[in-house]
């Protein structure tokens, strides 16, 4: 059925895809996914919620790659921990060993997954030394954790770029002729940045071994798909998008990259600059990867349609919220989303309803 369900995608050209009527969404697709090709990145909040969503399930999430956030669990369900340690430290530095305590809790009352699991990820962080929107000292908080964790120091990659500001450098796969990025060290909207450099090039080669290279020929399909299958609130659009490479939409085995837009990237506010030019794409293409962007939203809570990383979405009402846990309604609906993809039945079910 995989071929029948993708018909209705857009072939990726010169123009962007047009947004699907919100009615009458496709369904996410059934892929043959690689189990062990599978991996989650992101840059800012989407930083923090690909780091959130690789704890609770590192079994899934082989790979994590991380641009321009700090590390795990930072702000604790706290907007002023948010604000004030886990983007400026104005409240001071986040504290590993709290962390490494509200982790151990957590994994002992069953709502993270498994130390060993996690030992075995391959992990990429990137932080630029001119970021002004999160201090670039938590990159190096989020690598340290890391080195905590993980069975050996060289599965991780901690690159510090110098004159880098905040957001996803790109650059050095056919990029070179978009004139909406943003300014290498300055950054700004669409946090896109000018930097002449191929940070997903170097994500997903460290994360997936060597890679062929991008080779500007056939890239695939974007499918937009409907979100609300996934969960029924109003933290998340009710439009995503998965890329597929010729290879993956016929049938074959494919890997599988998670990609998750920072604060102000999401599709409505930024069109298809984020989904379109990170650089991913080429890549994917030439190497049997699938990219699924899922879509957060803006709300009266959320206003610049960030992931939820600090709680918005339910520690204002929850007795107990996990926003950061396997419990946590939108690592539930992206979870989701991956079962799905990978051919569990179950994915819908698991879809949290508020």
């Amino acid at each position: 059925m995989r071929p029948a369900l993708i018909v209705c995608g857009l072939a990726l050209g010169l123009t962007g895809p047009a947004l699907a009527d919100s009615d009458a969404l496709p369904s996410l697709p059934v892929l043959d996914i690689a189990p062990d090709r599978v991996s989650v990145v992101g840059v800012s909040s989407g930083g923090y919620m690909a780091t959130q969503l690789a704890v609770a399930f590192p079994e899934t999430y082989r790979g994590l790659g991380v641009f321009a956030a700090g590390p795990w669990g930072c702000a604790q369900g706290s907007l002023r921990l948010a604000l004030g340690q886990c983007m400026t430290q104005r409240h001071g530095s986040p504290s590993l060993a709290e962390l490494e305590g509200r982790l151990t809790a957590y994994r002992a009352d069953g709502r993270l997954g498994a130390a060993e699991a996690l030992a075995r990820q391959r992990v990429f962080v990137w932080h630029g030394e001119e970021d002004e929107v999160v201090d670039p000292a938590l990159g190096e908080l989020l690598a340290a954790q890391y080195r905590q964790w993980l069975e050996h120091a060289e599965q991780l990659k901690f690159i510090s770029a110098d004159n880098v500001g905040h957001g996803w450098p790109v650059g050095g796969t056919g990029l070179a002729h978009i004139t909406e990025l943003a300014d290498c060290r300055l950054g700004g909207s669409p946090h896109l940045l000018a930097c002449d450099r191929d940070a997903a090039g170097e994500l997903l080669n460290w994360l997936y071994g060597e890679l062929t290279a991008p080779d500007n020929g056939d890239r695939g399909t974007l499918l937009p798909f409907d979100q609300r299958e996934f969960y029924r609130g109003s933290g998340l659009a009710d439009q995503g998008q998965l890329y597929l490479p010729k290879a993956c939409e016929e049938g074959a085995p494919c890997g599988l990259v998670v990609a998750l837009h920072g604060c102000n990237m999401s599709q409505t506010q930024i069109e298809d600059a984020f989904v379109r030019h990170t650089g991913l794409n080429d890549w994917a293409a030439a190497n049997q990867l699938a990219v699924l962007y899922p879509q957060a939203d803006t709300s009266m809570a959320n206003p610049q349609g960030c992931w939820d990383w600090w709680g918005f979405d339910e520690s204002s009402w929850e007795p107990s919220a996990g926003h950061e846990t396997r419990d946590g309604h939108q690592v539930q609906a992206l979870h989701a989303m991956v079962k799905r993809l990978s051919g569990d039945d179950d994915a819908q079910e698991d879809a949290p309803a508020r």
